[in-house]
């Protein structure tokens, strides 16, 4: 796929989503970014056009469709109709499954499934109008693919997190078959670890309705030893999606973590074959 035009990028303020707007822009493609951080939003703004391309921040709540429909209106009356899609809000809370509350799901549904799937809905009518090709890219995460144990690598209790990113998955994949027989390509982002601030734009952009803002985390989130520069991610995407690929997965070596996985799976499949032999 030819990616030059433009591009919506939802919860592209910071981290991967700027990441991909800026590699994005690294080729030509003009860029409207959309975050709930309108100083973050501008940044990248900024950072784009440095780079020759058109570009325009709004301030935008991916909880919100009135917001993302706003949002769309903007994008095209300054860019044209998209033709690329790239949605990237997302939480993160440290919080067992076991002691869980319906609010805490209920915040983390909202922000890392339903703000994915109601920039979809929004921004459809854009993708279909556009001639020819388009692409849609649905940030989930390793999260998404993996779920060995209920705690990450450093100690924090990720399920919620975890079940709302395989929730991602299914929905990407479904919508890469519906929508193929229109040309619009759907692509599933499951990075590892990157260098964002998620666990901090979780904390701070709670809404209310959820219990507000939560404290500054130690951890959760922060950029660890070996995280990957989410300009380097966004370089890797704007490849993989030029050459229609369904699966995104960052680093290389998750292969051998995925390939355990699925072995446990074909190994429980064999137990069962052996006893309906």
């Amino acid at each position: 796929m030819d990616v030059r035009g433009s591009a919506a990028i939802v919860g592209g303020g910071s981290g991967i989503g700027r990441g991909i707007a800026l590699a994005l822009a690294d080729v030509g493609v003009n860029v409207a970014i959309g975050d709930i951080d309108e100083v973050g939003a501008a940044e990248t703004r900024d950072l784009a056009t440095a780079k020759g391309v058109r570009a325009v921040a709004v301030k935008v709540d991916g909880t919100d469709r009135s917001s993302l429909e706003a949002f769309a209106d903007q994008a095209e009356a300054e860019l044209g109709s998209v033709n690329l899609l790239s949605t990237n809000v997302g939480v993160v809370i440290d919080q067992p499954l076991a002691s869980a509350t319906e609010a805490d799901w209920a915040w983390v549904i909202e922000f890392n499934l339903m703000s994915a799937v109601r920039a979809v809905d929004v921004f459809l009518p854009q993708l279909r109008q556009h001639p020819g090709e388009a692409a849609i890219v649905v940030t989930s995460s390793m999260a998404g693919l993996l779920a060995t144990t209920g705690r990450s690598g450093n100690g924090n209790s990720l399920g919620i997190y975890v079940a709302t990113k395989h929730a991602l998955r299914g929905y990407a994949e479904c919508l890469r078959y519906e929508l193929a027989p229109e040309d619009i390509k759907v692509s599933l982002l499951c990075p590892g670890l990157v260098a964002t601030n998620l666990g901090f734009t979780s904390a701070r952009h709670r809404p209310e309705k959820y219990g507000g803002r939560l404290p500054d985390p130690d951890q959760l989130g922060l950029p660890r030893p070996g995280a990957m520069d989410p300009a380097d991610l966004g370089r890797l995407v704007v490849a993989a999606v030029e050459a229609d690929r369904f699966a995104i997965v960052t680093p290389a070596a998750a292969r051998r973590q995925l390939e355990r996985r699925q072995q446990r799976l074909l190994d429980d499949l064999d137990f069962l074959a052996a006893l309906e032999a």
